[in-house]
C-alpha cells in the first residue's frame, strides 16, 4: 500500500496497537503443539490466547468486527466459496498456492481485505506445503527481503501480512525486528495470529512504528459447531465492549458453514463487519 495510507493508519494506531507483554486472560483453549500437516496447509499451530485491548469509548458510530479467514490459496473450490460471503471479510492468502494470486485479486475486486499469510518458522518439526518458503530465524535481512518481495509480487493487493505458524519466528526479537523493518518499507501492517503466547510481534511492530493488530478470538475448524457459536458470541461481546474485535478462522468448509448461519447476528446486535484494513484505519464520523 502507499505510504500515504500507512500514515493514515498510524494516526489511529493507538486505539488498536497492542502493548508489549503476553499476559493471558481467559480464552477457550491453551496453545497447542505443532503437528505434521499435508497440503493444503492447515496451520499446524494452535492459537494462544491474547490479552484483550482496552480501547477508548466512542471510537466509532457502531461496534465493528474484522473476520479474517486463514490458510487460503490451496483449495480453489473452497476458496471460491468464501468469495460469495455476504459481509466484508479479510482473506489471509498463503503464497504460491494454486489459487493464491487469482483469489487475492478477486477478493480485492470484491471489496474484501487481503493479507499475505506468510509462512514462518514454527517450534518443532512441522511439514506442509510451505516448507520451501518460510521465514526462518537466522535469515539475514537481504534473504528475508527477497523472499518477502516474491510474495508481494504475487499478491500486490495485500494491505498487510499475518503469520502462518511462526511460534518460533514471532518469539525471536532479531527476526521480528528485521521483518517489521521490511514491512514498514513496503507500507504493510501486521496481524499477529498469536500461535504462541511468547510472541513479541506486537512489541516489535510498535517499536518500528507500523500498525499492528492481534486476533481476539480464534475459530478452529476442528471445534464442534456449538463451541464455534459460543466463541462467535464471545467475539460479538468483545466488539460491543471494546468497539472492535478481530476474529480469525480457518478457511475450511466447516467454518464457512457455521459462520454463514451466524452472520445475521451482526445486524441484530448492531455490529458492522469491516476489513482488517478498515478496522485499523482512522475512523471518520458517519
Amino acid at each position: 500500500m502507499a505510504a500515504a495510507f500507512l500514515a493514515g493508519l498510524l494516526a489511529a494506531g493507538a486505539a488498536i496497537l497492542m502493548p508489549g507483554g503476553e499476559s493471558r486472560t481467559g480464552g477457550w483453549t491453551p496453545p497447542q503443539e505443532e503437528s505434521s500437516a499435508s497440503p493444503p496447509p492447515s496451520g499446524g499451530e494452535g492459537p494462544a490466547t491474547p490479552a484483550l485491548p482496552v480501547l477508548p469509548p466512542g471510537t466509532g458510530p457502531q461496534p465493528r468486527i474484522a473476520i479474517v479467514v486463514d490458510d487460503c490459496g490451496y483449495d480453489p473450490p473452497r476458496d471460491a466459496e468464501w468469495l460469495k460471503f455476504p459481509e466484508k471479510i479479510t482473506l489471509a492468502v498463503i503464497p504460491f498456492g494454486p489459487s493464491s494470486r487469482r483469489l487475492a485479486q478477486s477478493a480485492h475486486a470484491r471489496g474484501f481485505g487481503v493479507l499475505i499469510h506468510v509462512p514462518m518458522e514454527p517450534e518443532g518439526d512441522v511439514s506442509d506445503a510451505t516448507d520451501g518458503f518460510r521465514l526462518r530465524r537466522g535469515m539475514d535481512r537481504k534473504e528475508m527481503g527477497n523472499l518477502l518481495g516474491r510474495m508481494i509480487s504475487e499478491n500486490p493487493w495485500a494491505a498487510g501480512v499475518s503469520n502462518h505458524m511462526g511460534s518460533a519466528f514471532t518469539a525471536d526479537p532479531d527476526s521480528m525486528a528485521a521483518l517489521v523493518a521490511l514491512l514498514k518499507s513496503k507500507g504493510l501492517f501486521f496481524l499477529d495470529s498469536m500461535t504462541t503466547s511468547r510472541s513479541i510481534a506486537a512489541k516489535a511492530a510498535l517499536q518500528a512504528g507500523i500498525p499492528v493488530a492481534r486476533r481476539d478470538v480464534y475459530l478452529d475448524a476442528d471445534m464442534q459447531p456449538e463451541e464455534m457459536r459460543v466463541q462467535w458470541k464471545r467475539t460479538l461481546s468483545i466488539a460491543k465492549e471494546k468497539g472492535r474485535a478481530v476474529l480469525v478462522c480457518h478457511g475450511r468448509k466447516e467454518s464457512l458453514r457455521v459462520i454463514l448461519d451466524l452472520v445475521p447476528d451482526l445486524e441484530a446486535e448492531g455490529i458492522r463487519a469491516v476489513t482488517l484494513e478498515e478496522l485499523l484505519a482512522k475512523e471518520r464520523p458517519s
